[in-house]
């Protein structure tokens, strides 16, 4: 038996668009700003796009490092500088979710992982890859289709 797999987080192509959409905007207003605005104001619109950077570069930093890691006795969740470490004995119910909150997922095909009064969303590429290997993992019942 395999003691440790991972599993990447499923992205939603709307996502990335949207991503994609909301670094493109502003980079089209501030761009031509440059051009048009004096020494002092310059430092501000370079200022702006240097945070524009930094957001994207953390944005990208979440779409590289967003995996989950099923372990003999833990799930192991990872995103960016976020971590969750989830013992298998605590996880109750796993159940297939499309909810909106913020979570360690790329996308909105879910899975609502409830462990000791905590919910935690987690979107695996290979969702029922990622079940079946769970599933002799937790106590039985514990997961719902």
């Amino acid at each position: 038996m395999v003691t440790e797999l991972t599993f990447r987080s499923r992205i939603d192509r709307w996502l990335v668009v949207v991503l994609l959409a909301s670094f493109s905007i502003p980079l089209l207003v501030i761009l031509p700003l440059l051009a048009l605005t004096d020494e002092v104001d310059r430092w501000s619109v370079l200022l702006v796009l240097a945070l524009l950077a930094l957001n994207a570069l953390f944005v990208v930093w979440l779409f590289r490092s967003t995996y989950y890691v099923l372990t003999v006795d833990e799930l192991l969740v990872r995103s960016g500088p976020f971590r969750w470490r989830v013992p298998l004995t605590a996880i109750t119910r796993v159940r297939p979710s499309r909810s909106l909150l913020s979570a360690p997922a790329l996308s909105l095909d879910r899975l609502e992982i409830r462990y000791d009064g905590d919910t935690l969303l987690i979107s695996p590429r290979e969702k029922e890859e990622f079940l079946r290997a769970l599933g002799g993992r937790v106590a039985p019942g514990a997961l719902a289709r």
